[in-house]
């Protein structure tokens, strides 16, 4: 019986083993299924956030993050440079003067925050305000591309309503973000990854086309481009579905003078705890030593004698490949820094910031070249860095905004930290402006630039001694009481957690 069976055995054809042939197809199969997996994971996180979250939110984030704040605040960073340098031709500290008084619509975050949260129209606490947004920047974008060369004031009156009109997009998305960042609490660098990937992806199309817009159209025609974004908003505000409150108009008074009450004393509450004026401060000190020599820079790098004399569509590739830098820096993030400290990442992070700073003194000392790298591939690897250890350094710092919100009033409270940011970059624009004033930089005279970008890492190290204000705690650690709004605040609150629906 054994003999039969061993015959039958070695008389089949089968090879006891496979070719070398069959496992080279087996890796290559492995290494595609590999790639494979690797291209669809973006997707799958996607379809991860729309399932736990909601995908109208996720919807309403590219719109507001990718196409408003993205795309439009590239387009509008770039076409409003060479609009005061070319147009309006102003000096390079003035217009750091106006970049600054672009922040105030975002200074009053707050107040937009207490509209959406407190004041509904006709019953309705988000749609209408994504309508008011969206008309405003439509309408100061149109205004200033199609009247001709208007007076300084009158455009920058134009140029702040373009800006007024993010800042409330802003608000409204950034409530619905602080709300689910407090629900689930293990999502809340996801979801702050999703706006900054958004941002950075909307950014990256916006510089890349930017300076083929000002050299196409000029200047002025292509502030034009930005009436697209508020245009998207409006059809966002009137197609968003939202549950209309029924509450009659004496109690809908009663109830909005009520809930302004409640929320200015849990901001007032909230804002006295040590784990929250702290890390606010360090925000705020961070960003405002942080001086801007941007419009410096700018007019230098553009200057046909003393800078490189780069082209405009180069800008908007320098900027476009920022922007890409800063989206692997979210990846960076979200793979390998999210589980740590926010001390521990805000610490190292402001140390390489003021390394990459000193590229800056590199390249306009044109040491560049003496060490035999051309000026376009110094600057774009200057950007690169930047760009990326900025963005490292930024998300930690909105995702500990988020855990200092607390629920009920988390949109308000949440507008009000970004506020405090706002003021910070305010500071930050004004500062440098005096500055490059104070050591004569203007629109032909650029000796002195390198004294300013030398003070401005000096002050960049400085931070680095705030750094104690941060807790030495996680997204997951709870850092403001539970305890902080009255607890009438639950009652009737029924339209409190309304989610942004698309039909």
């Amino acid at each position: 019986m054994e003999t039969l069976e061993t015959e039958k055995f070695f008389s089949d054809n089968k090879p006891l083993l496979k070719p070398i042939s069959d496992h080279s197809e087996i890796k290559t199969y492995a290494r595609r299924n590999a790639v494979v997996s690797v291209l669809l994971q973006p997707f799958q996180w996607l379809q991860m956030l729309s399932s736990r979250l909601n995908l109208s939110f996720v919807l309403g984030v590219v719109l507001v993050y990718g196409v408003n704040q993205g795309f439009s605040g590239s387009i509008f960073k770039v076409v409003t440079d060479y609009y005061w340098k070319d147009v309006q031709q102003v000096q390079p500290s003035v217009v750091q003067l106006y970049m600054g008084l672009y922040y105030i619509p975002w200074v009053m975050r707050p107040i937009w925050g207490l509209f959406t949260d407190v004041f509904p129209i006709k019953g309705y606490k988000r749609k209408p305000y994504f309508v008011v947004s969206g008309v405003l920047g439509l309408v100061s974008a149109i205004a200033i591309a199609v009247l001709g060369k208007l007076p300084a004031a009158l455009a920058l009156s134009c140029l702040l309503g373009v800006s007024a009109a993010m800042a409330i997009a802003d608000v409204v998305i950034d409530a619905c973000i602080a709300t689910n960042s407090i629900n689930i609490r293990s999502l809340a660098p996801d979801i702050q990854s999703l706006c900054m990937v958004c941002s950075s992806a909307g950014s990256l199309v916006g510089y890349a086309t930017s300076g083929v817009f000002v050299h196409r159209l000029g200047p002025q025609g292509a502030l034009g481009v930005l009436a697209f974004s508020p245009a998207t908003i409006v059809i966002l505000g009137f197609f968003i579905y939202e549950k209309r409150s029924s509450t009659v108009p004496i109690q809908k008074n009663k109830k909005d003078t009520d809930g302004l009450g409640v929320a200015v004393k849990g901001m007032c509450k909230t804002i006295k705890y040590p784990e929250v004026w702290k890390p606010s401060l360090y925000m705020f000190i961070s960003l405002a030593l942080n001086i801007s020599t941007h419009e410096g820079h700018f007019y230098w790098y553009t200057d046909p004698t003393a800078g490189p004399a780069f082209s405009q569509e180069f800008v908007g590739i320098i900027y476009a490949i920022g922007a890409l830098a800063s989206m692997f820096g979210v990846l960076i993030y979200h793979k390998k820094l999210k589980g740590y400290s926010f001390r521990n990442i805000l610490f190292f992070a402001q140390l390489l910031y003021v390394f990459s700073g000193m590229l800056d003194l590199v390249f306009v000392k044109r040491w560049n070249l003496t060490l035999g790298i051309p000026d376009s591939l110094f600057v774009i690897t200057e950007e690169s860095l930047t760009k990326m250890i900025s963005k490292i350094r930024w998300i930690p710092m909105v995702v500990l905004s988020t855990r200092l919100c607390p629920l009920g009033i988390e949109g308000t409270f949440f507008a009000f930290l970004m506020c405090i940011d706002s003021f910070g970059q305010l500071a930050s624009k004004w500062g440098g402006g005096l500055v490059l004033h104070a050591f004569g930089v203007t629109r032909h005279e650029f000796g002195n630039l390198w004294l300013v970008i030398l003070i401005r890492n000096l002050l960049r190290l400085v931070t680095v001694c705030f750094v104690f204000l941060v807790p030495d705690s996680d997204h997951l650690d709870d850092l403001v009481p539970s305890d902080v709004l009255p607890k009438k605040q639950s009652e009737d609150d029924d339209d409190s957690d309304i989610k942004l629906l698309l039909l």
